[in-house]
């Protein structure tokens, strides 16, 4: 099942993003077929806001085990996390086996 991950980050996270970014796409490259699609939430400056990831998950708990582990959310970069179960039906993505 698919989920949704979107994380919104605490105001003025940006050095601890930038301090924790290796070891964040360390753990996103090591997820394999788990993860899906991922990338920063811009704001109006371009600067990351926060996050949106695609999860391919067993159930909603192993969702929600993938996102606190992300060393963002250990760093504790994000002030909000918002998980939601997705079911892809078009795009690009879709029709490429994501």
């Amino acid at each position: 099942m698919h989920f949704t991950i979107a994380c919104k980050d605490k105001p003025g996270a940006l050095p601890l993003r930038q301090a924790n970014r290796a070891d964040h796409l360390a753990y996103l490259e090591a997820a394999g077929a788990t993860l899906c699609l991922a990338g920063p939430l811009l704001d109006a400056e371009g600067q990351p806001q926060g996050s949106l990831l695609v999860v391919d998950a067993a159930d909603r708990p192993a969702a929600e085990a993938f996102a606190a582990g992300d060393p963002y959310a250990a760093a504790g970069v994000f002030a909000e996390v918002t998980i939601t179960a997705f079911r892809p039906v078009l795009g690009n993505w879709v029709k490429s086996g994501g």
